[in-house]
């Protein structure tokens, strides 16, 4: 996959300035930067529920002519909950995937068993947020936006979302954002980070401390 050329402003703020990149299976590609630098505006764009003021995209050298959230080739984990808080997790996995080897693999996923019986509104904000990921990360689409995945996410259930994002991304690509450079970084083959409208390469902390996305000390 291939993005060229993707503008969006917000009245007379410039937030994405010819963005570039391009985006395969196998690729974890971090996007680091300060609230209000576009993060979620990019990856809104990408998946069709933001219209930018220029974009062109291409799928295996095709033009995709409308992104709209309808195609099978990009899924979207974004920040807010979306998990329907009265249903236990047991009975929220069947509405996403009818098929039993795909409820079986979410259903044996870390951690799960601990989780299916009780209902959405129960769980904290962390596991919530991991019940969402793995829906997210099972669906058919060959490249996952991941939207801040580590937020509010207890350190066990951190480590469980590694692991998946490393196992599946022989498959699939990633794009994740968050704060939790770290973690983010531990994933990521490829970084960069978003200033002024304009994405650059980054290879490590010293780049994102020269970025100012990080402090000096």
């Amino acid at each position: 996959m291939r993005l060229d050329h993707i503008n969006h402003s917000y009245g007379k703020k410039q937030i994405l300035s010819k963005v570039n990149f391009t985006w395969t299976t196998g690729d974890v590609i971090a996007i680091f930067g300060r609230n209000g630098s576009g993060k979620s505006t990019l990856l809104k764009s990408l998946f069709g529920t933001l219209k930018p003021d220029n974009v062109e995209l291409h799928m295996n050298n095709k033009k995709i002519e409308k992104i709209t959230t309808k195609n099978k080739h990009i899924a979207y984990l974004p920040q807010d909950i979306f998990l329907p808080k009265d249903l236990k997790v047991r009975n929220i996995i069947p509405m996403y995937f009818s098929d039993d080897e795909k409820q079986n693999k979410i259903f044996y996923s870390p951690l799960v068993h601990k989780l299916e019986n009780q209902r959405a509104g129960t769980l904290s904000l962390g596991e919530q947020r991991y019940i969402e990921f793995l829906l997210i990360v099972n669906l058919e689409h060959p490249f996952i936006l991941l939207d801040e995945p580590f937020s509010m996410i207890e350190p066990l259930y951190k480590e469980a979302i590694k692991e998946i994002i490393t196992t599946n991304k022989k498959d699939k690509g990633f794009i994740i954002t968050d704060h939790y450079y770290l973690d983010v970084m531990e994933v990521a083959n490829k970084k960069m980070i978003l200033k002024e409208g304009i994405l650059h390469e980054v290879f490590n902390l010293k780049d994102l401390i020269e970025y100012g996305y990080l402090p000096q000390n």
